[in-house]
């Protein structure tokens, strides 16, 4: 008898599951299980913010795998000798997994398959991107680093072969193999995972959101119905419910970059062709392809993780940190007010606006002159849809160090961007509430109000003067700007 071990990570739904389809379709018996890896690696290491919403993630993937008569066995510890004993105790003949990306996953899937082929048979399977990091490359093989090159090529496979359909059947395993497992203390409940925080500031965060392969699904109808062909111009307006937020539901697995790009094809009255979109929805699918050409640098480049692409910021001459700037950012209360509405959406949603996550971390690398990488590891705690390949290439982006990057002396001015993007103050009147009363011609700008006014305002100055600071960081990239030499 087959008894196949399906190991989930990025990958929590049961529909376009290409392991779980696989091996319900061999095995005879398949066994679902999550692992809270408290080692540090990509999956298990996320911040509190995304940890909250997979709780609630993993619940709704027990819930489906229930409705198909199986279940979903958790169990805390280290990936690899919990699989070792799973395998022992289950006597399993095969293990099934969709395929991770980045440096620290690959490192430990690789040590596994290694430790574990003695046991049994391993497959993994391409479960996260449309195209494997490796397949859309240059002609002769290298890696691209500007994205539109890497778009065009791409763009002529899709859209992307059908998405699988979920297995009509999980064959369960039986009932002595499951008590074998209790007794041997591996179904742990999800409280005793410990994914929620012990203080329930969550609740009011998730409470912006649905979770689950269903509510993902039904999401991606609801824009592309009604909100896709006006994309091109209504997501970069934060105050309008105008992008997809699908971005967590992407960074889960709840949905598949593959289910997406299908159902942006069928929605453009089901035409193969790209250029035959609307200019809304191939913009959204450019979207979605960023994020391939995200985890194509981060295979590609793995250092990125933490060091920049581009080796001349490693002599960077940042200036001493100072803790209170960093932490006033943090918490929205840098005098500045798209930026301070765009780090409190951030706290009580878990989510930002992209043309805000621009805004704030250009203000952050570029005004305040702190490095990216504390903004990454903030935006990778507080955030729920915290990619790692997304968030270290929006980051590296913005301030000037990574492939196809904006060039440092790009520097959002937050002043011009709010009343661009922002010209009714509505994002800014939703999360800096004390701000609500002014005119919009000193909405974005405040400090220019008389001294009187300024004083009946329970906000603060701005840490930093805009024009000056950016002097300051255009000075400072003066110091590296020549080639690297090698």
């Amino acid at each position: 008898m087959k008894t196949a071990i399906v190991w989930f990570r990025q990958d929590l739904r049961l529909a376009d599951n290409p392991a779980l389809l696989a091996a319900s379709k061999n095995a005879d018996v398949v066994l679902p299980v999550f692992i809270d890896d408290p080692t540090p690696q990509s999956c298990s290491s996320i911040g509190a913010a995304s940890r909250a919403w997979l709780h609630y993630s993993l619940h709704s993937l027990d819930s489906s795998l229930r409705q198909k008569h199986s279940g979903l066995l958790l169990v805390q510890g280290p990936a690899e000798d919990c699989l070792s004993l799973l395998i022992q105790k289950t006597k399993a003949t095969d293990v099934y997994w969709n395929r991770c990306y980045d440096p620290v996953s690959i490192a430990r899937d690789t040590r596994i398959k290694s430790r574990l082929s003695e046991q049994c048979r391993i497959h993994s399977e391409n479960g996260l991107l449309l195209s494997e990091p490796w397949q859309n490359c240059k002609d002769d093989g290298s890696p691209y680093r500007v994205f539109t090159p890497y778009w065009r090529k791409l763009a002529k496979t899709l859209p992307a072969p059908d998405p699988l359909p979920a297995p009509k059947l999980i064959p369960p395993p039986p009932a002595t193999c499951t008590d074998e497992l209790l007794a041997s203390g591996f179904d742990q409940s999800l409280d005793q995972l410990g994914l929620l925080p012990d203080i329930a500031w969550h609740t009011d965060m998730l409470g912006h959101w649905k979770i689950g392969e269903k509510a993902a699904a039904r999401q991606c109808r609801v824009f592309l119905d009604k909100l896709v062909d006006d994309y091109g111009e209504l997501r970069n307006v934060p105050g309008y419910a105008g992008t997809s937020r699908l971005s967590p539901h992407l960074h889960f697995g709840e949905i598949s970059p593959r289910q997406v790009a299908q159902a942006i094809f069928k929605a453009g009255r089901g035409s193969a062709d790209v250029s035959r979109l609307s200019p809304g929805a191939e913009t959204y699918l450019k979207e979605i392809v960023w994020r391939e050409f995200a985890y194509h640098l981060l295979f590609h480049f793995p250092k990125t993780v933490d060091k920049p692409l581009d080796q001349r910021f490693e002599n960077f001459p940042w200036p001493r940190l100072k803790p209170a700037r960093l932490r006033a950012w943090q918490r929205g209360q840098t005098g500045v007010p798209i930026v301070d509405a765009g780090m409190r959406e951030l706290w009580q949603t878990g989510w930002m606006h992209n043309r805000v996550r621009m805004i704030v971390a250009s203000y952050l690398v570029k005004n305040l002159q702190i490095p990216w990488q504390k903004g990454e590891n903030w935006f990778r705690d507080t955030l729920v849809d915290a990619d790692i390949a997304s968030n270290v290439m929006g980051w590296q982006w913005t301030a000037g160090c990574g492939a196809d990057a904006a060039p440092y002396f790009r520097v959002f001015n937050p002043v011009l961007q709010g009343e661009k993007f922002d010209g009714d103050g509505d994002y800014v009147r939703r999360f800096v509430p004390e701000l609500a009363a002014l005119d919009n011609r000193n909405l974005h700008k405040p400090w220019e109000l008389p001294t009187d006014s300024l004083r009946k305002l329970d906000y603060p100055d701005p840490l930093v003067d805009l024009k000056s600071s950016r002097a300051q960081a255009l000075a400072a990239f003066d110091t590296i700007k020549a080639p690297v030499t090698k």
